[in-house]
């Protein structure tokens, strides 16, 4: 009896602080807020980081139905402009179409501190959008400011070292997202001479990096993931023998940026920051986990022949036959043996060829978040890389031998590569259908 006592004061307190949050918004939009707009936000966001699951989900249904803009409205003056075709006409149309609730979202980042909020907000917004679609247009109004607040002219590239402050590398260290940093040491080795890290960071999130990129300097490209992350002493190099950058781990910190072109920007200031730093850098390629692969073999029963030899097409439906029995299996039991070299996963060959499909086929729509490392179908990282014009260069049999690389991908990575002068033709490639990839690639199927 007392604690259902306790649920009910806990929801009307809920309702209470909801309702308080929809009058400060209201007041915001009037002619009356604006006056004195930093205030009420300010009040505003305390109240909306007060808010219960619950009431966040309530929130975001009023931003969808009552700061919608008016159909009716945008319909009228549609047909105006469809008259006239005046400027003026144009200029209040848009004016209707443009949801309420941004200019909202507007003057709740007046308020200090508030940026850092909305990026949390949005986050938020993301996990109750999973399960209530009706909130997408409250999602893509702030997506949209938020590409405007985060745009790359605003944000500032920074080299992380080992000098960086310690609250900056612990944030490393949570946020690494590809290959999980094992400690001070572990972070210590990839921020040694002969590799790097970059971030971007904005100037209203002091000392929060929004992505970072890592990187290795090296004489040829890598073909597995164990040498860059060996933890002993580096080699002592002179930098005109580094000929290589690979570019082996990429990872957000922000969920509520999801969607946002960040990280095509960040590879492509990272190249050329590099290429002024080490004249003799020739080559800018990734060393990339294949995340999706797996799961794409135990969802696909066989690969149809195209333009397959008969002898490469027995061959790789006997290699997808084999893998699918042992996905009946427990993966972890088979990555520890890969692991101990008392196995190989499945035929070489046959696996690469089949990853090559998967490359080639199933990841080659842009989509509408090819930008976006979740998103979408096919391999997330395949659509990031060659949506930002990266060619497919090699596939690597037994790269990655980690119980989550044989899980992921049977122990494949791939090798992207970033060929500055051709990054734009790879680009419009992609986004019309067509991946680029070496002969090596194409050979394999």
């Amino acid at each position: 009896m007392f604690e259902r006592f306790l649920q009910a004061r806990q929801h009307e307190r809920d309702r209470s602080e909801l309702g308080l949050l929809l009058t400060d918004c209201r007041q915001l939009l009037t002619e009356q807020g604006e006056s004195n707009s930093l205030a009420i936000a300010a009040r505003a966001l305390a109240r909306y980081q007060s808010l219960s699951t619950a009431s966040l989900q309530q929130f975001f249904e009023v931003l969808a139905t009552e700061f919608d803009p008016d159909p009716g409205d945008i319909l009228l003056l549609a047909e105006k402009y469809a008259v006239s075709r005046s400027p003026e006409s144009l200029v209040r149309l848009s004016k209707a179409a443009e949801p309420p609730r941004q200019e909202l979202l507007r003057r709740l980042n007046g308020a200090p501190g508030a940026t850092g909020i909305i990026v949390k907000m949005r986050e938020n917004l993301l996990l109750q959008l999973r399960t209530d679609r009706k909130l997408l247009a409250v999602d893509a109004d702030l997506e949209h400011l938020l590409s405007s607040w985060f745009s790359p002219g605003f944000l500032t590239l920074v080299r992380v070292d080992w000098n960086s402050p310690a609250a900056l590398l612990e944030r490393l260290i949570k946020h690494e997202a590809v290959h999980a940093i094992d400690g001070w040491n572990d972070l210590r080795r990839r921020l040694e001479p002969d590799r790097r890290c970059f971030a971007f960071m904005h100037p209203v999130l002091q000392g929060e990096p929004l992505i970072f990129v890592e990187v290795a300097l090296l004489k040829e490209v890598p073909a597995s993931i164990a040498p860059l992350l060996y933890r002993g002493t580096p080699e002592v190099a002179a930098p005109l023998k580094f000929k290589v950058a690979a570019f082996y781990s990429i990872s957000n910190c922000q969920p509520g940026l999801r969607g946002i072109n960040l990280g095509n920007f960040l590879i492509k200031r990272v190249a050329e920051q590099l290429s002024t730093e080490f004249p003799s850098l020739k080559t800018f390629c990734t060393l990339s986990p294949v995340p999706g692969f797996s799961d794409w073999l135990a969802h696909t029963a066989t690969i149809e022949p195209g333009k397959l030899s008969t002898d490469k097409h027995r061959r790789i439906n006997e290699t997808l036959a084999a893998i699918r029995k042992r996905h009946q299996q427990d993966l972890r039991s088979l990555a520890g043996a890969v692991a101990a070299g008392q196995t190989k996963p499945v035929d070489e060959e046959g696996l690469r060829s089949l990853c090559a499909c998967y490359l080639l086929h199933a990841s080659r729509h842009a989509g509408v978040h090819a930008n976006d490392l979740s998103a979408g179908e096919g391999d997330p990282v395949a659509r990031f890389h060659l949506n930002n014009g990266a060619r497919l260069e090699r596939i690597n049999a037994q790269a990655d031998l980690s119980r989550k690389g044989i899980r992921q991908s049977y122990g494949l990575m791939v090798n992207y590569l970033y060929d500055l002068d051709e990054i734009e033709n790879n680009h419009q490639a992609f986004v019309n259908g067509s991946v680029s990839a070496s002969r090596a690639v194409t050979s394999l199927i």
